[in-house]
């Protein structure tokens, strides 16, 4: 049991790098891109801490390089839905039981490690399986996905500080307990950094998750489960699937530990969802917290003379 009451340590916003001519940041990247590009890999399901492979074999090219093959990856069913989500449930208690200043630092070293040895390989990856360039994926992969483990951290610090007031004789006090069963984290495509964030967020605050990415990230988001699992997270508490969301879904949204959904993609899509979260209300334990962000682009104006 720890005794003492923690500050950790005070966020600021990763510095980008300039990747210019020359650069030592350049050169590092370059020689990752190459030796990704030249390496064609084979990608698992990570399930309770364990690489699943199904043998469903699906190619991975990049958008800008169809022709290319940069590896495969082991396409999933209702069953490996089914298995997330029992190593979910299986995990929980111990993280739940895990003080929290345990769980920020895992988070904390995960930043550390992304900014220092993942920093290129995450980057690299972003680049070739979401044809990025080198500065779109270094504000995103990179420094974005830093931001939100440090100053998720601070926020998760703040919630907790967060009590009532106490009149005399009395001391009221309020537990921030996560979740009752497990957290369904559903990612884009375009954003390295928020695959990262939707299931490390939640995670932070006790819950253990299923994470379903967009078919088109699968090859950065193996490298995120690299980093979270070299950080420190254990086994079962991020459980990586790679199924279509139509599979995911009939099994999720109709199992009674459904307890939160968290969410990026199109409006229409979060629409389906959160309806048919509601015409299975009665089958959940609990009414899960439905958290989503969808469509917001800026519009855009052409001139008559354009």
């Amino acid at each position: 049991m720890s005794k003492g009451t923690y500050n950790v340590p005070i966020p600021v916003n990763e510095p980008v790098k300039s990747y210019a001519p020359g650069s030592a940041e350049r050169k590092e990247l370059q020689e990752m891109v190459k030796e990704m590009r030249s390496n064609e890999i084979e990608i698992p399901m990570y399930i309770g801490g364990k690489e699943v492979k199904t043998g469903n074999l699906v190619t991975l090219a990049p958008p800008h390089d169809h022709q290319h093959v940069l590896g495969v990856y082991h396409a999933g069913d209702q069953e490996h839905v089914t298995m997330a989500i029992d190593a979910a449930l299986a995990a929980k208690n111990d993280w739940v039981n895990l003080s929290w200043e345990h769980r920020a630092s895992i988070f904390l070293k995960a930043a550390d490690l992304l900014a220092g040895p993942y920093r290129a390989k995450i980057n690299a990856a972003t680049m070739l399986g979401q044809s990025k360039n080198a500065f779109q994926a270094e504000i995103d992969a990179a420094c974005e996905l830093i931001d939100f483990l440090k100053f998720n951290v601070r926020y998760m610090t703040e919630i907790y500080k967060q009590q009532p007031q106490s009149g005399p004789g009395i001391w009221n006090r309020v537990e921030h307990r996560p979740l009752e069963g497990f957290v369904f984290a559903l990612t884009p495509f375009n954003f390295t950094a928020i695959a990262g964030n939707l299931p490390t967020a939640p995670a932070m605050m006790g819950n253990t998750i299923v994470w379903k990415p967009s078919k088109t990230q699968i090859y950065s988001a193996k490298v995120l489960m690299d980093l979270f699992r070299e950080a420190g997270v254990p086994d079962g508490v991020i459980n990586l699937v790679y199924v279509s969301g139509p599979v995911a879904g009939e099994v999720i949204f109709s199992h009674p530990d459904f307890a939160g959904f968290h969410f990026t993609g199109s409006t229409e899509v979060f629409q389906n969802i959160w309806k048919t979260v509601g015409e299975n209300i009665h089958k959940y334990k609990t009414y899960p917290r439905i958290v989503g962000e969808t469509g917001g682009k800026d519009f855009i104006v052409a001139h008559e003379s354009a």
